[in-house]
């Protein structure tokens, strides 16, 4: 009797290593982008590649992470979220 998981061998778990990296990247990018993690959770995980091309083009919000410090962050001397809105940055505004 063959083993059945032994038969998906290495490929699979390469697969699935990178469908887990496209959902957490797609996760980075829409909270960076002022929209929060669970957006991007789940267009990472349903749509794989195409959810982090997603939200690469998608427009961020006016007073988010992305618009204030650069796709990518930098260490020390940036400014944050908080500095920005009491310096009155207008932007959407979070639901609470």
């Amino acid at each position: 009797m063959i083993f059945v998981l032994g038969i998906l061998g290495a490929k699979a778990l390469y697969l699935t290593y990178l469908w887990l990296l496209s959902a957490i990247t797609a996760s980075w990018l829409s909270n960076r982008k002022g929209y929060g993690p669970k957006p991007g959770l789940a267009s990472g995980l349903l749509l794989t590649f195409v959810g982090v091309i997603i939200w690469l083009v998608y427009p961020a919000k006016q007073a988010s992470k992305w618009k204030l410090q650069g796709p990518i962050p930098r260490r020390g001397g940036t400014t944050t979220v908080a500095k920005a809105r009491a310096h009155g940055v207008e932007g959407d505004q979070p639901k609470r």
